[in-house]
């Protein structure tokens, strides 16, 4: 008896929005495969806030369908939310709290009980140098850590899928890498799927699919590899200079210099 396949993890179909006059997405349809590692490449002000806006319900999708593992955010949306783990642009861990109040606080939010998320802090963060710092507040930690205690925080009630908007923002360039390494290693342990939205192009790996987006609307979908022979380049930076018209520098940690 063959098993039914599993659904994509993250369905966009047909999503526009608008802010008065000013449209910010324009028709954007595509999906997030089970098991996957998804950049969502644009330039600033491409969309990609506002796409995240919408599949988190914070603001409400009128034209258009977003399901979660098959789950219709509109007719279930909290079926579909509690299959999903967010690192939003802006900071959000409570400064006064400490890392493991900070943690415990979100797995309660989900319905995990203290014990079973002391548990999970601990298997999540095994062999990682926070460990040792679950008592401090995280006022006292860098940028890079605040951003990878958030990022555990996203995964503390096992989503099926994490959306991660621009994660690294702000970062210097080692920090930047160890949050790239941080959450694949967590991708592949964990078995889920992600959407990471980003600018940088050196965050994306040859094993990604992408979806390029710019000015509101879907440029180009699929494997890294596929994108890439589809524009005739010799890499996905090149093709992604040819289909928005940008500039993109050698390497992105020259723009971070």
């Amino acid at each position: 008896m063959l098993t039914a396949a599993p659904p994509p993890a993250l369905e966009i179909e047909g999503v526009s929005h608008s802010y008065g006059s000013r449209k910010a997405l324009d028709d954007v349809s595509f999906e997030v495969p089970s098991g996957s590692f998804t950049a969502l490449l644009g330039p600033n002000g491409a969309g990609k806030s506002t796409l995240f806006s919408l599949i988190t319900r914070l603001f409400v999708t009128r034209h258009g369908a977003i399901r979660i593992l098959g789950r219709d955010l509109a007719a279930e949306p909290g079926e579909a939310l509690r299959r999903l783990g967010v690192v939003f642009q802006a900071r959000t861990l409570d400064l006064d709290l400490s890392i493991r109040q900070n943690l415990v606080y979100h797995a309660a939010l989900h319905g995990v009980p203290r014990r079973p998320a002391l548990a999970r802090i601990d298997e999540i963060l095994a062999g990682s140098d926070l460990l040792e710092r679950l008592g401090d507040k995280a006022r006292h930690l860098s940028g890079g850590q605040l951003r990878r205690v958030e990022i555990v925080r996203a995964f503390m009630h096992r989503p099926q899928l994490i959306l991660l908007d621009e994660p690294t923002v702000g970062l210097d360039i080692r920090s930047r890498a160890e949050i790239v390494a941080e959450v694949r290693r967590l991708v592949r342990e964990e078995q889920a799927s992600v959407l990471w939205a980003t600018h940088l192009i050196d965050e994306i790996d040859e094993s990604d699919s992408v979806v390029v987006l710019d000015r509101g609307r879907v440029l180009a979908k699929g494997p890294v590899s596929e994108v890439v022979e589809d524009e005739h380049a010799g890499s996905i930076r090149e093709a992604f200079s040819r289909l928005t018209g940008m500039a993109v520098p050698a390497s992105d940690r020259e723009a971070a210099a």
